[in-house]
């Protein structure tokens, strides 16, 4: 029998591990894409899968261009790599280090989609991608993780000047004796470090931190969620175990810390929601875990189980708190990357010096060096990359607008980014066809396998039993009419309902000429109904244009529940950015809570708005904020929010058109226009409106207006 070389068998051993662990990394990215498109919204899903896979691509192929080189390149003074860039090699162990390190350089990037979802542009979100991977990932990995490992490439010479201290290696943290074993801080925190800073930038979804609207922020399928961090769960022991480098003694510890510290994770995540919500929470049932998971990763191979428990419970608890401290400062993180990768990797990092073996760590550093070096990496590697991504981004944005306008945003980046359809929208603009045009042949999208193509196949079913009995009319009179009669009531449950009869609000619109630059609309929910008025500041057509933009946005933002200030907010800026010729729009934009009676508005450069109360006091609220469309706002409390209990009280607004009308030759300001509402006040809201309108134009010469006549009234 021939000798065997026990080295070869066991590089072959070690190479084939980690790159079956490689792999595992690998399907770690299906884990996020599921994951971050269940916690997504629905409209937005096809938008969260793509950006998790085109951040892969991007992410390996700026790797292989000079990401890798100034990672592991020979050192400049221990910043930066200064060769290997466009990386080959005829080594098969040095291509495996190439691939494993790849998949890392991947999961980095990934960490931001969730985070920025539902809000920023799919370009937006490549630039960020490559920022990530080609320029701050690779430096901070450089100055801890670089080493001499591929330094054999390069020949004897070059191993020779190593030696001889004339090339450098190592990157300064790592001289210091800084460890972070499978990336808790390199990999995770820093990713969290970059979606930190590009959230800030971003601000938060339009609606999700409105009164109306909290908690109902859910994502479309919490199951897919769920799946997704099992799937990461699953592919962490090839993130922890191919760290190692080798299949050696030390790989079962490191699997079984990873395992037991994400399922303390759990157990703390599901106790947290009964402690928080009385309940289990899905939410933190997925936050647990991948805490938990995040937490072991710097020191799995240096820790007991106990310890690992340990870690993995207050990173989970760490998690949780940070979540909840993000929310209340309105923070919008979809799906918990900053909590979970940011707080609970540098809680894991940080754990390294409290409770690793020093032995196995091997620095030669007593135990309070140790943290020391600890903090000092967390330090220097988080605030680079926080304050490198967001300069930059910040300069990124302000050439090229990261965020999607207001109205994509509403209606969802599967359409607006990517012409995507659903067939919850393809059914609905079927039914609103067929309504119009009465055409019996036209046919709805069905799909056993979603509930709006249940709805659709059902609903083709009863066309085509309806056009069967078309063709026998004659026959079948009496039975036509009561299937078109069903068909129109299942129309109707689509259909979006204005009957405004139950609320105590109306609203009149006279208009000067062909194209009126004011409106005005009303927006109902049960409990509430939200209201606007408006003046578009310019004539003709153009005026008309700003007026539906505005209008549509108002419907948009209404629909969803969101805070009056924040509507203003998203409306300014998106008719800022829109070409108006100039023109701006003052408005009144507002809530009314039907239940007790609260009454919350904006008013931007507007009228002012006028409550009269039950003795036929008057008192006027002059405008407090800028009209929309002037310049860009960076912060949505430049919109002050006026609240008053209206009780028994009328709330009204009116354009220029009422208060610059003409009585006997002269404007009649605002106090003439209290007078008429006063001359004309009713118990009948219509009536009153009527009567005020039919007076203004008793008085103006000639019997015709000189602007447009809007006014809405709301209260008994």
């Amino acid at each position: 029998m021939e000798n065997i070389n026990l080295d070869s068998v066991k590089s072959f051993v070690d190479t084939l591990w980690v790159i079956d662990c490689a792999i595992l990394v690998f399907i770690m990215q299906a884990g996020f894409m599921c994951m971050e498109t269940g916690l997504s919204r629905h409209k937005n899903s096809i938008n969260v899968a793509l950006k998790n896979a085109a951040d892969f691509g991007v992410a390996v192929v700026i790797f292989w261009l000079f990401g890798f080189g100034l990672m592991f390149g020979a050192s400049y003074n221990g910043f930066f790599g200064t060769d290997l860039f466009l990386f080959k090699t005829e080594k098969a162990e040095y291509m495996t280090y190439f691939v494993f390190q790849a998949m890392f350089v991947a999961t980095a990037a990934t960490i931001i989609s969730g985070a920025v979802a539902e809000r920023m542009k799919f370009n937006g979100y490549l630039l960020i991608t490559i920022l990530a991977t080609g320029i701050i990932y690779p430096l901070v990995g450089h100055w801890a993780w670089s080493s001499s490992y591929l330094a054999n490439m390069q020949g004897a010479e070059a191993q020779l000047l190593i030696a001889t201290g004339t090339i450098r290696h190592t990157g300064w943290l790592s001289d210091m004796g800084f460890i972070d074993f499978a990336g808790s801080t390199i990999v995770h925190s820093v990713g969290g470090w970059i979606a930190l800073s590009a959230v800030l930038i971003l601000g938060p979804r339009i609606g999700k931190y409105s009164n109306a609207n909290k908690g109902k922020f859910t994502g479309s399928s919490f199951p897919l969620a769920v799946l997704g961090t099992l799937i990461l769960w699953f592919g962490w022991f090839g993130f922890n175990g191919g760290s190692n480098g080798a299949m050696d003694e030390t790989v079962p510890l490191i699997l079984i810390n990873t395992f037991l510290a994400a399922a303390f994770g759990l157990l703390t995540g599901l106790a947290a929601s009964f402690i928080i919500y009385k309940k289990p929470d899905a939410f933190y049932v997925i936050l647990g875990p991948l805490a938990g998971l995040v937490s072991i990763t710097a020191g799995c191979n240096s820790m007991t189980s106990l310890t690992a428990i340990l870690v993995g419970i207050i990173g989970s608890i760490i998690a949780i708190g940070v979540n909840e401290l993000l929310n209340k400062f309105e923070i919008d993180d979809v799906v918990g990357a900053i909590p979970v990768h940011l707080a609970a990797g540098v809680w894991g990092t940080l754990a390294v010096g409290f409770f690793s073996n020093l032995e196995i760590l091997d620095t030669g550093l007593t135990r309070w060096e140790q943290i020391k070096v600890q903090f000092i990496g967390v330090g220097s590697i988080g605030l680079f990359a926080f304050l490198v991504s967001y300069i930059l981004l910040k300069i990124i944005n302000y050439f090229y607008p990261l965020r999607v306008s207001a109205l994509h945003e509403e209606l969802g980046l599967n359409i607006a980014e990517h012409n995507a359809t659903s067939v919850e929208h393809d059914l609905i603009s079927i039914l609103e066809k067929q309504s119009e045009s009465g055409d019996l042949t036209i046919r709805g999208p069905q799909d056993p396998f979603t509930a709006g193509g249940v709805i659709g196949l059902y609903y083709n079913k009863l066309m085509s039993k309806l056009e069967s009995s078309e063709a026998q009319k004659e026959k079948w009179r009496n039975r036509i009419s009561n299937e078109v009669k069903l068909a129109v009531k299942v129309q109707e449950n689509f259909l979006p309902k204005r009957n405004l009869e139950n609320y105590p609000v109306s609203g009149i619109n006279i208009s000067a000429r062909e194209v009126s630059g004011d409106f005005f609309s009303f927006y109902p929910h049960n409990d509430r109904i939200y209201f606007i008025i408006a003046d578009v500041a310019g004539k003709g057509i153009h005026a008309g244009m700003v007026m539906a933009k505005a209008s549509t946005l108002f419907e948009i933002m209404a629909r969803d529940q969101v805070d009056p200030d924040e509507m203003m907010f998203h409306m300014n800026n998106d008719l800022f950015t829109t070409k108006t010729g100039g023109m701006f729009v003052t408005a009144i934009l507002g809530e009314y809570n039907l239940q007790n009676k609260d009454l919350r508005w904006v008013n931007g450069g507007h009228q002012p708005a006028i409550i009269r109360d039950n003795n036929g006091n008057y008192k006027q609220y002059e405008s407090n904020s800028p009209p929309l469309g002037v310049i860009s706002q960076k912060d949505k409390s430049v919109y002050k929010l006026n609240k008053e209990k209206l009780n028994n009280n009328r709330f009204y607004c009116f354009t220029d058109g009422l208060s610059e009308s003409i009585n006997d030759g002269e404007e009649i300001g605002i106090e003439g226009s209290i007078k008429i509402l006063e001359n004309n006040y009713n118990n009948e809201l219509k009536q009153q409106l009527s009567d005020t309108t039919k007076e203004v134009i008793k008085n103006a010469a000639n019997e015709k207006l000189s602007d447009d006549l809007t006014i809405i009234a709301i209260g008994k």
